[in-house]
């Protein structure tokens, strides 16, 4: 008779429609608004209602679809009504009637444990960096049913901080859509542009590239390049710019929407500094046909020299000027290199993909909760 029962309960969960309820972050929809937005669109396109719990201060407008409900959190900023604001968010869910929910940033983990808790339901949680600590952040062993992680760099890190949680871990790739075309050196005539973006943290960081980038103005090569980011050392590098002569040349703006667009204005992409987490700026700039220079270490799955990318050391001012002097002097070998870069996307990283392993975490996670 218990057979029975576990068997029917299993059937009904088949079943019944997959509801997904996302919990995201400012950080989630500033830096990873578009892999989000095709997940949303994907999810409706499959007639997969879904609702995006996010901030009352973030602007969704441009990755939501008319049929995604959004429901703001907290609805009120004052701290003092912390209870209200969960009480509403509880009702609004519960109103919604999702069968699953994910957790897209790790900082909305302990919100995500509770809620599952409360609604009785199981989750999945995307993890997008490399441990920083122990205790880094909270999972349910009841209730998380999937850890899923971009990169396979990342699930091997996570594995050793969370070892009980080894066997839910899942690689599944974020999606991008390849341009038909390469961008990289693609008009004659046109003065060659590099793009490279990060966080502007530490003046040191940026030194030996733009030591790198000063030199290849010296031997006379014409180019531009565009520093996408903000931070507290941005006022100590336009003075290092102007010390080394290179203000004219290297121009620092915030960062820009739609990312695409401003990627795709480079003929090279660099990344100069190993990151700690995934890069959807990286992923993007290979998906328009940019050249990539970038240096390994951290989460560097995207970067295969001499397939996807070429690779310097970061600490080596020789080795960024030789790579980058490489890519302008061989400009179509560079242009190889992109294209054999968009072509990795095409195999590993399809927004297709990546909305079919998606629904199927969703689906295995609620069979899991069933048992």
């Amino acid at each position: 008779m218990g057979e029975k029962q576990k068997d029917s309960t299993s059937e009904t969960v088949k079943k019944k429609s997959v509801r997904p309820a996302l919990i995201v972050s400012e950080k989630t929809v500033s830096e990873y608004s578009v892999s989000l937005g095709h997940l949303l669109v994907g999810l409706a396109d499959e007639s997969i209602a879904a609702a995006l719990v996010c901030p009352a201060g973030c602007d969704v407008e441009s990755v939501v679809s008319p049929s995604v409900e959004v429901i703001r959190h907290p609805a009120f900023e004052l701290p003092v009504l912390w209870c209200q604001n969960r009480k509403m968010l509880i009702e609004r869910l519960e109103k919604f009637k999702p069968t699953v929910l994910h957790c897209l940033c790790e900082s909305k983990a302990a919100l995500t444990r509770r809620l599952a808790h409360q609604l009785d339901l199981p989750y999945v949680l995307t993890v997008t960096s490399l441990p920083k600590r122990w205790g880094w952040f909270s999972v349910s062993p009841s209730s998380c049913a999937k850890i899923i992680v971009p990169a396979g760099s990342i699930a091997v890190n996570l594995a050793r901080v969370y070892p009980r949680f080894s066997e839910r871990i899942e690689q599944i790739n974020m999606g991008t859509f390849v341009g038909e075309e390469s961008v990289c050196f693609s008009e004659v005539g046109r003065l060659a542009s590099m793009v490279t973006a990060f966080p502007l943290r530490n003046s040191g960081e940026f030194e030996n590239l733009f030591g790198a980038v000063s030199h290849l103005a010296i031997e006379g090569y014409e180019f531009m390049l565009v520093v996408i980011g903000g931070g507290r050392a941005e006022r100590q590098l336009r003075k290092l710019l102007a010390a080394l002569g290179l203000s004219q040349i290297v121009t620092i703006v915030p960062r820009l929407a739609p990312w695409r667009s401003v990627v795709a204005a480079g003929d090279i992409f660099i990344q100069p500094v190993a990151g700690t987490a995934f890069n959807p700026l990286l992923l993007e700039a290979m998906s328009v046909g940019a050249a990539v220079a970038a240096c390994r270490g951290g989460v560097d799955d995207l970067i295969i020299d001499g397939k996807t990318a070429v690779v310097f050391d970061p600490d080596d001012e020789l080795s960024i000027y030789g790579s980058l002097q490489r890519l302008f002097d061989r400009r179509e070998w560079a242009r190889q290199l992109a294209k054999g870069a968009q072509e990795y996307l095409r195999q590993n990283h399809t927004v297709s993909k990546m909305i079919s392993a998606t629904r199927q975490a969703y689906r295995n996670a609620e069979q899991w909760y069933s048992r």
